[in-house]
């Protein structure tokens, strides 16, 4: 057997009161694709920090090509071959492309910094990776997916001898995940080992030579993905079977709660459909579809280039966002972070009702009733399953999963009639999911009005009772019951004459 590039012993890492790695035996060889998967809290991220050498062991022991280490920070690893790119960023957004990719690394002339080389050499990296950003660019005005970008071309310095990639295509479109996966093989060609984390069991197939499941802190195995599918891997995940994920969900047959006609906004066709109380309206496609666009110009984040839309009757194209959002819709965007939650507060301000928007009867003389208030925040938090010891911790501390438990919360914090989810799972593991999947459930069978907007196609096949697809930025196709699924689906990904099935 070929000699590992890591190997950990009994890896440990203890917090106080909390055992978040625990006892864990893992490996990985040269020119292989290593998955770690799990839940949030699973122990994935305290693992590759201690790997990284962003993190010290309470336990256990790490060796790197056979040799005993102790990494005293991110350069020691960095020095032994291990580079890291890790889920949150850390470019500076006032910097260039160029500057931030060769920060500590900048080329010389003399005592000075050779800008030109390093514009050159940035510009030679992401030829080699196929991606299209300009090294001159201030990094800021970079969009979430070029920043992703950006961040992963940090890692190629160096005598590379593993890589560590921590949730890499959550921010990029279809196009540039296959131009990642390209790269990542001419790195197992050249003997690389790569740990990679991510949610989306889909990708897995693509690149996965070895999956480890870890749930709890704890190692629960380590399998060949040539021996293992997707349900084998929830079931090692969550403890439960795949089937238990997804529920069932009664339709009713409602009234058209909106009514969108014609409506374009930039890079799309005119589109028309309805959205009817009692259902999930599933809208599905590839990234860069036009799908989300079209919700965003609906709720005035986006420009609206023609048609009309009409809530309850009521004709709202012109209509300014906060009016949309207190005449009853809730828009939930994909980018908690920079969108959706107050980061700087904590779970239970971002989920206290606003004042502004209260009911009456949420009011007392004129003058707001925290009291009443505060109760209806703690309903909230049970509501999402948000843990007790959370709720006055800042936003910014919680795992993703439960970040995005306080987003689905907000949503409950006044009377709506249409909900919009779009993407309302990214990067959120199995066990968030399904309960994220059943407030989906409890909405619809109350008789509100659903949107399921995502790129994760399993999760709107089995939610869905009607389902919009787009793609090239018109609705190819409108499909309900029995005519959704993953074929049907699939094949109006590519088609851009729009039909209905």
């Amino acid at each position: 057997m070929t000699a590992p590039l890591i190997k950990t012993t009994g890896l440990s890492k203890q917090y106080p009161g909390v055992l978040a790695l625990d006892a864990v035996d893992f490996d990985l060889v040269p020119g292989e694709v290593h998955v770690l998967f799990g839940e949030n809290g699973a122990g994935k991220s305290t693992l590759i920090s201690m790997l990284a050498g962003a993190n010290t062991p309470s336990g256990g022991t790490i060796e790197v090509s056979g040799e005993r280490v102790q990494f005293a920070s991110v350069a020691d690893a960095q020095d032994k071959g291990i580079y890291t790119v890790f889920q949150e960023f850390s470019l500076i957004p006032t910097l260039t492309v160029a500057q931030n990719i060769f920060l500590g690394w900048e080329p010389r002339r003399g005592p000075f910094i050779d800008h030109r080389a390093m514009r050159r050499r940035a510009a030679e990296m992401f030829a080699e990776l196929d991606f299209e950003i300009d090294p001159s660019a201030i990094t800021a005005t970079l969009s979430r997916a070029q920043q992703q970008m950006v961040e992963i071309t940090k890692a190629f310095h160096g005598d590379m001898k593993v890589l560590i990639l921590d949730e890499p295509t959550a921010s990029l479109t279809d196009r540039e995940v296959d131009h990642l996966f390209d790269f990542i093989e001419t790195l197992k060609a050249k003997g690389v080992g790569i740990i990679y984390i991510s949610h989306r069991m889909q990708e897995f197939a693509r690149i996965a030579d070895r999956i480890t499941v870890l749930r709890d802190g704890a190692l629960i195995g380590t399998v060949k993905m040539s021996e293992t599918d997707d349900a084998a891997l929830v079931e090692m995940m969550a403890g439960r079977e795949i089937s238990q994920i997804y529920p069932s969900i009664a339709r009713q047959n409602g009234t058209v709660r909106m009514a969108v006609a014609d409506l374009r906004t930039t890079g799309t066709a005119p589109c028309s459909f309805e959205v009817r109380a009692g259902e999930v309206l599933g809208v599905a496609g590839l990234v860069g579809s036009g799908k989300s666009r079209l919700f965003r110009a609906i709720m005035g984040l986006n420009p609206r280039q023609g048609g009309t839309v009409t809530l309850a009757g009521h004709d709202i194209t012109r209509a300014r966002t906060r009016d949309i959002i207190q005449a009853g819709v809730y828009y939930l965007s994909p980018d908690r972070k920079s969108e959706g939650l107050d980061l700087a507060k904590s779970c239970n301000a971002n989920l206290g009702v606003n004042p502004m928007m209260a009911r009456l009867d949420e009011k007392l003389r004129g003058f707001v009733n925290w009291r009443a208030i505060g109760a209806k925040t703690a309903s909230i938090a049970d509501r999402v399953e948000l843990s007790p010891g959370y709720r006055q911790k800042l936003v910014s501390q919680l795992s993703g999963g439960n970040q995005q438990k306080v987003l689905f919360g907000k949503a409950f914090g006044q009377d709506i009639d249409v909900y919009i989810f779009d993407e309302p799972t990214v990067g959120v593991d199995m066990g968030t999911r399904a309960a994220l999947y059943l407030l989906i459930k409890e909405l619809a069978e109350a008789g509100k009005a659903v949107v399921l907007i995502s790129s994760d196609l399993p999760e709107v096949l089995n939610l869905s009772h009607r389902m919009l697809v787009f793609a090239h930025g018109r609705i190819t196709a409108e499909l309900s019951g029995d005519e959704i699924t993953e074929d049907t689906v699939l094949k109006y990904f590519f088609d851009e004459s729009g039909a209905t099935a």
